[in-house]
């Protein structure tokens, strides 16, 4: 199985094709990353509702600690304190479930960025690359198998008229050469065919 071209002219069109889906590839990550990043944005008030129950409830529990050395109100003054630091854990585990659902949806729409592209890149580019390649085996198998430089002459000589012009025209012309079983005609018009297949006899 052939990957590439054996003719230059169209071997460089499918490396050129090869890198174009390559780049896009990487030209679609990149952006879906850049999205991503754009929408972790969104996290920022959830990181700062956070932070500011951590530091409430964390001076919260301080106040009431330091209030239940009162002598006999410390454990009145303790309670709503510590009530007060558990709200302040309420508040901050609201900011990180805000963090966690933006961070779900960024990561989200990042992969759906990424797969509809890569997918639409490889739609457009893999038909054909797979069409050359099964093409160029059944050509190649055509010139191996008996009676296959004839096909492949015939091919040549239903192709496209400009393909022929490298071909010496003997008299009575090509199509009669053909039908007379001439191997050098015949050896020419499958070389054609092979040319225009990508391919070198």
């Amino acid at each position: 199985m052939r990957l590439y071209a054996q003719t230059r002219a169209r071997r460089c069109r499918q490396i050129l094709a090869d890198l174009i889906a390559v780049l896009l590839i990487a030209a679609a990550v990149w952006f879906a990353l850049a999205v991503r990043d754009g929408i972790m944005l969104l996290a920022e008030p959830g990181r700062k509702v956070e932070d500011a129950g951590d530091s409430l409830a964390s001076g919260l529990d301080r106040a009431g600690e330091a209030a239940s050395n009162v002598p006999l109100v410390g454990g009145i003054l303790k309670k709503p304190l510590q009530s007060a630091a558990e709200a302040g854990n309420g508040l901050s585990d609201a900011g990180q479930t805000v963090q966690d659902v933006v961070g779900r949806v960024a990561d989200l729409t990042a992969f759906a960025l990424i797969l509809t592209s890569v997918l639409f890149v490889l739609a457009l580019w893999l038909p054909p690359r797979v069409r050359w390649i099964r093409r160029s085996a059944l050509v190649r198998g055509l010139l191996d198998a008996p009676g296959g430089a004839d096909l492949l002459a015939l091919r040549a000589l239903t192709g496209p008229v400009k393909a022929l012009a490298a071909v010496p025209v003997p008299p009575g012309g090509l199509a009669d050469a053909w039908r007379r079983g001439d191997a050098y005609v015949i050896d020419d018009l499958s070389r054609v065919a092979l040319r225009q297949a990508g391919l070198r006899p």
